[in-house]
């Protein structure tokens, strides 16, 4: 619902999935899925080989990614920083 709303209003904006980057937002900064999936995936292989669910301990993020749209940018009149793009894992132009 969110995607379809941000392809109808093209509203640039920071978000924390790269598919509304994807539909036109500005940015996009946040966990890098296939961690966590790895993560999770660990978690369930301890629990099913008889580990409690408590004594796993909570797992932080520590892979971030950054993707930027370059036409959102430029449609709003917005120069991105050159250091920004440089560590952007992704650009959509």
């Amino acid at each position: 619902m969110i995607v379809e709303l941000v392809e109808k209003s093209r509203l640039p904006a920071i978000y924390g999935y790269r598919e509304f980057v994807e539909a036109g937002g500005l940015l996009a900064y946040a966990a890098d899925l296939g961690e966590q999936g790895r993560r999770l995936a660990d978690d369930v292989h301890e629990i099913l080989n008889g580990a409690k669910p408590g004594d796993i301990p909570i797992y932080q993020s520590t892979r971030f990614s950054l993707v930027a749209n370059l036409k959102a940018a430029k449609a709003i009149g917005l120069t991105l920083p050159p250091a920004l793009l440089a560590s952007a894992d992704e650009l959509i132009e």
